[in-house]
């Protein structure tokens, strides 16, 4: 059969099974939508959104944004975590940290190179906060190491995406680990 008669929603679960092939670190990461059921015209009209939006020159009220495509999309997932979090109140806080706490303790440590090791990471937020700290101080993001554990695999997924997203290189050993 053709990918014509495929569905929508096969065409995206082959798209993220190339991406997993090239990217081993994403491999079980991406979850596959076909048997979810979600209509052709909602899907087609998601890609037809992303299609339009201008990730290399983005725009906001007229005026040109200073972001690089992995920042917008990098903005949007930690958007939505935020209102997941909000969402699931205290469960769903257990692997998001107010951003304000990330930044302080970011600004205390000054990564600026060597390891950075979180034993319970949840979803990458200070890596992502440690990544920004770098750039922000002209430091060189390849003098440090990325190493995480998370003993919640749905959370470890969200880290990952969250660092493939940003393009921060990391190591998360091959499965989900209880730290102590």
């Amino acid at each position: 059969m053709g990918d014509k008669f495929k569905g929508v929603s096969r065409l995206i679960d082959d798209a993220f099974e190339a991406i997993e092939r090239e990217n081993p670190k994403l491999k079980g990461v991406l979850q596959r939508i076909a048997g979810f059921g979600v209509p052709d015209e909602m899907l087609t009209g998601l890609i037809d959104l992303f299609s339009r939006t201008n990730f290399t020159q983005p725009m906001h009220n007229g005026e040109p944004v200073h972001l690089q495509a992995k920042d917008i999309l990098g903005h949007v997932y930690e958007y939505f975590l935020g209102q997941f979090a909000l969402a699931e109140g205290k469960k769903g806080g257990q692997y998001f940290t107010p951003k304000s706490i990330v930044t302080l303790i970011v600004e205390m440590l000054e990564p600026y190179s060597g390891r950075i090791y979180d034993p319970a990471m949840g979803s990458g937020g200070f890596f992502v906060q440690a990544d920004r700290f770098i750039q922000a101080h002209a430091g060189n993001r390849n003098a440090i190491s990325v190493y995480g554990q998370e003993s919640n695999s749905t959370t470890r997924k969200l880290a990952v995406m969250n660092m493939a997203i940003r393009g921060i290189p990391f190591d998360f050993g091959d499965k989900p680990k209880i730290p102590y």
